[in-house]
């Protein structure tokens, strides 16, 4: 299975987030840890923000929110 590194632009599309609190979740462990690529240079795999937006959708669904 191929996996896809994105970065932190199109995660903020994709979850409407804003980039510090990407940050801030993802330090709090409530949302993926981004994946180091280089010194100055991070990336989320796609498959884990797709389950993050899942389980939110979820959550909603059932009023867990």
């Amino acid at each position: 299975m191929s996996q896809q590194i994105i970065k932190l632009p199109r995660v903020v599309v994709r979850t409407g987030k804003s980039r510090s609190a990407i940050y801030r979740e993802a330090a709090a462990g409530t949302f993926p840890k981004p994946i180091k690529l280089s010194e100055r240079s991070s990336g989320w795999l796609e498959s884990e923000i797709e389950q993050w937006i899942d389980e939110r959708i979820a959550a909603s669904r059932e009023g867990e929110v």
